[in-house]
């Protein structure tokens, strides 16, 4: 619960910037609120991955001390919102999200932003492969969900990179669901059942590769990742930190350790959770919480009365 207020903070001070065309305004907003509530959470914490360099971030940066300074040992990753442009544009499937695991459990991922990912869902995990041919996996994933190729439905981010990716899904016969942001949301929809995704294919974020490996831990799948630099001076910082580019991260290469917490919050209504609602005097939530240690899945509905979060909380809703 801890965790799901710091996300619900984040979520509805994010929730007021929806659909207003200011990303940067509704990011702010939900790292200034995930950041006073963090402070709350009883942890001694360190931002692992946080906004960081990518995102010029003064606060949540990377090795920032968080939570009040008792409790356990933890590496934290935030995303005070997945999908910023989701945010400021009102479209579906924007969340805030935490995950927090034991202490130097994390992946460092030494400034490589990216990383070409396979998400799947407990059915499959052992049954896919990146190195493999997307048709091959394709199918692999149709026999272990015993259908065929055509019902299988991957989900990529829709970047001009993936052209070739997307051109063999489609030679496989399978469906594509096209995300413009937001690739935790993409990963936890492909092993949630439910959601009408199998398969998460592609190049995304590094930090939400991490914090995907998180969810997956406790809702069980696999994902599987490679480092992918953008640029020669990205891919000789990648050498200089030690990182083999050709090899194959797993679920326990991302996050060691069986002690993973997550929780994800909806901003804008998605496949996952329902976004911030606003109605009289207040607000509603829908949270997921997940624990790896005991495989719980939580879904928190919420109500907020804002009269009582002005009075009692450290951050300024409005």
């Amino acid at each position: 619960m801890e965790l799901a207020r710091v996300t619900e903070a984040a979520a509805m001070a994010a929730g007021r910037w929806v659909g207003k065309g200011d990303k940067n305004a509704a990011d702010g907003a939900a790292v200034n609120a995930m950041r006073k509530l963090i402070n709350t959470v009883s942890m001694r914490g360190v931002v692992v991955i946080g906004e960081g360099e990518k995102d010029h971030a003064p606060m949540l940066f990377n090795g920032e001390e968080v939570g009040d300074g008792t409790g356990p040992e933890c590496d934290v990753a935030v995303d005070p919102i997945d999908g910023t442009t989701l945010t400021g544009k009102g479209q579906p499937n924007a969340l805030a999200v935490i995950a927090v695991a034991d202490r130097h459990s994390m992946y460092d991922p030494s400034a490589v932003f990216y990383m070409d990912k396979l998400v799947a869902g407990p059915e499959a995990a052992d049954v896919v492969d990146i190195t493999a041919p997307v048709a091959e996996n394709i199918r692999a994933v149709a026999r272990a969900k015993r259908r065929e190729p055509a019902d299988i439905t991957v989900v990529v981010l829709d970047r001009p990179r993936h052209d070739g990716l997307v051109a063999e899904i489609r030679e496989a016969g399978a469906r594509i669901k096209f995300i413009s942001d937001g690739d935790v949301a993409g990963a936890i929809m492909a092993t949630r059942p439910g959601t009408g995704v199998d398969l998460l294919l592609g190049v995304g974020g590094t930090p939400e590769g991490i914090i995907s490996a998180c969810a997956i831990k406790c809702l069980g799948g696999v994902i599987q990742g490679r480092l992918w630099p953008k640029d020669d001076a990205e891919r000789q910082r990648a050498l200089d930190a030690g990182h083999d580019l050709n090899r194959v991260l797993l679920t326990d290469d991302l996050v060691s350790g069986e002690n993973c917490f997550v929780a994800i919050t909806g901003i804008t209504d998605g496949e996952l959770v329902r976004g911030v609602h606003y109605i009289s005097g207040g607000a509603t939530t829908q949270s997921l919480v997940m624990r790896s240690k005991s495989g719980t899945v939580r879904m928190i509905d919420s109500e907020h009365r804002l009269d009582k979060l002005r009075q009692y909380s450290a951050v300024a809703f409005h």
